[in-house]
């Protein structure tokens, strides 16, 4: 079992992790700091990561560009590039909460930095995430369930293939917010406006018209609590392409643990569309 959340000596745990900025939440993962990061740096847009050699990068292009919904890419990085655009001055190696290593498909080390497994053919891909779009709903009166419980997000596998792509196969993950009867249209409208981070939900009600048995047995980060009157409700999750990684056995691939995010600098009424 790996920790979902560590303090290293000498570090504290932030009193206000929603008015960090990006780079002082980066800082503090780089120090080993680690913890789920719905609700962080709260007005900054977060991101998903995978990271292949270049040899396996065309594929993971190509999934990401027939996945959209998934796979919404919001940058990549060059090989052996570690910098960019979406996080000036930062590290793609240490600045991140807990990173998921794969080594033919299998998960072997979940560390809080990739400095030993880095080389310099390994293209990073930025994938958009879900985390962006908790602040608009909590703004219109969603409450949003993993943050109020304090838990990381639940995620499922579901029995929805993705369209494969060279080697690249793998089914939908979605994670999951419960929304109460009544706001589930406003959620809908909400998140719909924000494509590059998955937009709307892929699935309202039923979990298992999507294969997904037990609720409180998600795949990947924490269970929560349904009350009385709210829907379940499925969206797209970045966890996806990490889910084809497993399927698809490819010598080496690393990616965020689920939950644990890249916090960018892009702002996240960048991907608000009218």
């Amino acid at each position: 079992m790996f920790l979902s959340k560590n303090l290293p000596a000498g570090i504290d745990f932030p009193a206000n992790p929603a008015a960090l900025a990006p780079s002082e939440a980066r800082a503090l993962f780089r120090a080993g700091l680690v913890s789920p990061t719905s609700g962080w740096s709260a007005g900054y847009a977060q991101a998903n990561l995978i990271i292949v050699p270049k040899a396996q990068a065309f594929d993971v292009l190509l999934f990401a560009q027939r996945n959209p919904k998934p796979c919404p890419i919001l940058g990549v990085l060059d090989a052996g590039e570690t910098s960019g655009a979406l996080l000036a001055g930062g590290d793609v190696r240490t600045d991140v909460a807990r990173y998921a290593v794969y080594v033919d498909g299998v998960k072997t080390d979940e560390p809080t930095d990739i400095l030993h497994y880095w080389r310099d053919d390994l293209v990073t891909f930025i994938v958009g995430c879900s985390f962006t779009f908790e602040a608009a709903l909590q703004e219109n009166g969603i409450r949003v369930a993993h943050i109020d419980q304090g838990v990381n997000v639940p995620m499922y596998r579901t029995n929805v293939r993705c369209e494969p792509a060279g080697a690249m196969a793998g089914p939908l993950v979605v994670s999951m917010r419960p929304v109460p009867a009544s706001q589930v249209a406003d959620a809908v409208r909400i998140t719909s406006r924000y494509p590059a981070v998955h937009g709307a939900p892929v699935h309202v009600g039923n979990p298992e018209q999507l294969g997904i048995a037990d609720l409180s047995r998600p795949d990947f980060g924490d269970a929560v609590d349904v009350p009385a009157h709210h829907v379940p409700v499925f969206w797209a999750c970045g966890v996806t392409p990490q889910a084809a990684v497993m399927e698809s056995r490819p010598a080496l691939a690393i990616g965020h643990a689920p939950g644990h995010m890249l916090i960018t600098d892009a702002r996240d009424s960048s991907y608000l569309v009218p």
